[in-house]
């Protein structure tokens, strides 16, 4: 899956949550959003960041269910502070004009999915930024057990 169209399939969990806040925005809007949030500075994905947050704050299980097939574990408001930091959220926030609490829900609801989604075909979004041959997805998803 290309990662705009994840982006987007993210921005439409959000828009169609139960949070008034997100209710409606606009999908390209929110992809944005997402995209200045979870990119680098050279445009992409930025698992470094992703990955040192979660070794440091005991997110590894969490986040290896999303990696793994079968069901996720559910994330909260503070572990994804955790995850992403406070001023990535608060980012997130101003982006979409919304409060930080109605961002940290947004995120909660959206990511797992949208990791799920990016991990879960034959040849995931993991295995074509390591160059894996569908290994890497099965090694990172070990680590995160």
């Amino acid at each position: 899956m290309e990662l705009e169209n994840l982006l987007r399939d993210g921005a439409a969990l959000i828009e169609s949550n139960d949070d008034d806040a997100t209710t409606g925005l606009n999908i390209d809007k929110i992809t944005k959003a997402l995209n200045e949030i979870i990119m680098n500075k050279d445009g992409s994905l930025d698992l470094a960041t992703i990955v040192g947050n979660l070794s440091r704050n005991g997110l590894g299980d969490i986040v290896g269910s999303w990696l793994a097939a079968g069901n996720n574990l559910e994330i909260n408001k503070d572990q994804i502070v955790d995850l992403l930091g406070e001023d990535k959220i608060t980012k997130f926030a101003n982006s979409l004009e919304i409060n930080i609490e109605s961002a940290k829900q947004a995120l909660v609801d959206s990511l797992p999915k949208v990791v799920d989604m990016a991990t879960s075909e034959e040849h995931s979004m993991i295995d074509q930024m390591v160059g894996g041959g569908g290994h890497a997805l099965e090694t990172l998803s070990k680590m995160f057990r």
